[in-house]
């Protein structure tokens, strides 16, 4: 392995992970002032610090004869580019009626763009909204949940005085006459009204996987049947809904490419060993398998691990929550000497420089953007053989852990090896 190989891959892994840098931050932070303004100036005298701590601004020291507006300003100008996806997120999570949809949307878009998902053309939506259309009645049963769903991806608009007197009406208005009153919009049509036949494809993509969500549809075989319905379409697209998550019993899809990548996520991630895993199958119908080591020589990352694949911040989540740590400073520090430690040495106990190397010049290459890429994990199990090579003999195989593993979006995998990297 040489630096050469880590570098020549980092313009390939920031092509499939988009960060931040590729975010665009002047229409991001254009868009981010006018609601955290709001929020920020519209919290009482005492508490303008605490609203800039809450979305995530700098607080700045106060001055005297400083207005609330003047101060938000500040605030926001004193902040890094790099932290401005990390404020909208927490912008776009207000509930108190400061952020309009179409601002919303706005921001939402911007962060999406360049995200891993497949794209699906205008006539390849046409088809799976009119494969819809049988289910579109089940969908407007739903009720409020249904709108909810509307309401969170798209702008539907108000206008009150229209409504009433019946001309001029609201999207929304409009929807709850010919899709939930009189049941005389098909499921295209519904779909042009929306501007979905246009939207960005992570808005599209979210939207589909929505429809069969449980938040939606709170019955299991009724979101199976309706993703029956709506795979063929997708699969014609390169794509499908596939099952990536469970959530408060039901399971959650997700829209993902069927032209690349594996059919599943890996169901054992057993990583940064300092010692051979002592393996056992808990249930051998299903292929459940059990690691009996204690978790300080051997880590086994147990959750699911969706189609952006498993981030930095991912695996710094699980490491500050099965450690019960409350810093996020001390979590980082701690996983990070932790992944360290299991890098192999040799007899003199030094680190092998290849490996050392590469560690350290991954994350010192990506700095700022490490926690949106995929986790560089280290003496990770590809293999396993419960016989020796003795017993196994010609069939055995020689390398049952690599050095180092990346998941990346879409169901890529990358093995990093000592002279090789190898898609997987």
């Amino acid at each position: 392995m040489t630096i050469q190989v880590l570098m020549a891959g980092s313009a390939r892994l920031r092509e499939n992970c988009p960060m931040a840098g590729e975010v665009d931050l002047v229409k991001l932070r254009e868009h981010l002032k006018a609601p955290a303004e709001a929020f920020v100036t519209r919290a009482s005298h005492k508490d303008p610090d605490a609203a800039c701590h809450h979305l995530g601004l700098p607080v700045l020291p106060y001055d005297q004869g400083t207005s609330k507006r003047d101060r938000f300003s500040r605030c926001l100008a004193a902040l890094p580019d790099a932290d401005l996806p990390a404020v909208a997120a927490r912008v776009l999570e207000l509930d108190d009626g400061i952020l309009d949809a179409a601002t919303r949307n706005v921001i939402q878009d911007v962060l999406w763009a360049g995200q891993p998902v497949p794209e699906i053309s205008q006539r390849a939506r046409r088809e799976i909204a009119q494969a819809l259309e049988p289910g579109l009645e089940n969908l407007a049963t739903q009720g409020d949940r249904f709108r909810a769903l509307l309401e969170r991806f798209w702008v539907l608009g108000a206008n009150p005085f229209g409504d009433f007197f019946g001309h001029g009406k609201s999207l929304r208005a409009q929807i709850d006459q010919h899709v939930f009153n009189n049941d005389d919009w098909t499921a295209e049509e519904l779909f042009e009204h929306l501007g979905a036949l246009g939207a960005g494809h992570p808005r599209f993509a979210r939207f589909l996987a929505g429809l069969v969500s449980a938040d939606v549809i709170p019955d299991e075989p009724m979101q199976r049947r309706l993703v029956a319905i709506l795979d063929p379409p997708l699969r014609a697209a390169g794509a499908e809904l596939r099952e990536t998550d469970t959530r408060d019993g039901y399971p959650v899809f997700s829209v993902v490419s069927t032209r690349s990548g594996h059919a599943r996520s890996p169901r054992a991630l057993i990583f940064a060993t300092r010692s051979k895993p002592d393996i056992r199958f808990e249930d051998v119908l299903d292929l459940d398998i059990e690691v009996l080591n204690d978790h300080v020589n051997v880590l086994v990352y147990d959750r699911p691990i969706g189609p952006d694949g498993l981030r930095w911040r991912d695996l710094h989540t699980w490491w500050k929550d099965t450690h019960q740590i409350t810093s996020d400073d001390e979590a980082k520090r701690t996983l990070y000497s932790r992944l360290l430690a299991s890098l192999p040495k040799n007899h003199k106990g030094e680190w092998y420089p290849a490996q050392r190397n590469l560690f350290d010049l991954y994350h010192q290459l990506h700095g700022q953007h490490v926690p949106g890429l995929p986790a560089l994990l280290p003496e990770v199990w590809v293999h396993w053989d419960p016989k020796t090579i003795k017993a196994r003999g010609a069939a055995a195989m020689t390398h049952h852990r690599m050095d180092f593993l990346l998941l990346l979006p879409g169901g890529h995998r990358v093995v990093l090896g000592r002279v090789r990297w190898i898609t997987m």
